[in-house]
């Protein structure tokens, strides 16, 4: 591993090579703020994909392109003296600071939960009085993410359920009128933007429920994502092997594959 020392050598060299790019490289020169935007998401889903993966070698390689990214953006900033490298982590360090109170002032927080709570309280006094509580949610955030976000905004605020007992009933209650929409023998009489917002409900409680379990509902879906992808192209694979194609075979068939893809 290396010293604090060699770190802080490792950065200036990097900011070093930045500064190198943006002056010399034409692709790097022609980069605005806006341009980076979408390769900087693309990055961050590269680096999710290799969390999920718990690859350590794909995540340090990943790491580096956020890096490059944040160092890009604050390297452009600087160009028309808005703010630079040095102003972003100066920032960052003064907000740890502050929000944590339990570490560099008189505050107690004991748990996890308490962390938390106090660290949502206190961006809240750091709001303007016109500014919404839930403001802070990115609104291109993916929609199971921002509703994950949105309800530990709202518990932040003391808005929430006491009982998990609670959610659950509420996870009923949106089922069961969901089920209401469908429950008709014509179907083109559906309605279908009413049936759309009671699965939304549905959604939002069983998300609000995976809070309440600790359980983040983004991790469980995409691990059940994986588990269908390796099932499905075991059926895939091995169907091809006995000369048939999916399109030609029946439900019964694939479930032969498909419960023996269970057993591997």
């Amino acid at each position: 591993m290396n010293s604090r020392a060699e770190q802080l050598k490792a950065f200036d060299r990097l900011l070093t090579i930045m500064d190198e790019l943006r002056e010399q490289c034409p692709w790097d020169k022609k980069q605005t703020i806006e341009s980076l935007r979408y390769l900087t998401i693309e990055e961050t889903f590269e680096l999710s994909d290799a969390i999920v993966e718990k690859d350590m070698v794909e995540i340090k390689k990943e790491l580096g392109d956020v890096m490059l990214h944040l160092v890009f953006y604050a390297r452009i900033a600087s160009e028309t003296n808005t703010f630079d490298i040095g102003d972003v982590l100066n920032s960052l360090s003064e907000k740890m600071i502050r929000r944590h109170p339990h570490i560099y002032g008189d505050a107690v927080a004991e748990d996890e939960e308490a962390v938390k709570r106090n660290w949502e309280q206190i961006k809240m006094t750091e709001k303007s009085k016109e500014e919404s509580i839930l403001s802070g949610v990115p609104k291109s955030l993916p929609a199971m993410i921002k509703a994950t976000r949105i309800q530990e905004k709202a518990r932040g605020a003391g808005f929430d359920w006491d009982e998990k007992k609670q959610v659950w009933e509420k996870v009923e209650e949106e089922l069961a009128e969901f089920k209401a929409e469908f429950n008709i023998e014509d179907e083109n009489n559906i309605d279908v933007d009413k049936a759309e917002g009671e699965l939304g409900d549905l959604f939002f409680s069983l998300i609000n429920y995976a809070r309440f379990l600790n359980i983040n509902p983004e991790d469980a879906l995409e691990r059940t994502n994986k588990k269908f992808i390796k099932r499905f192209q075991y059926l895939e694979v091995e169907s091809k092997k006995d000369g048939k194609q999916l399109n030609k075979m029946t439900l019964a068939e694939m479930d032969e594959y498909w419960n023996e893809a269970k057993k591997v």
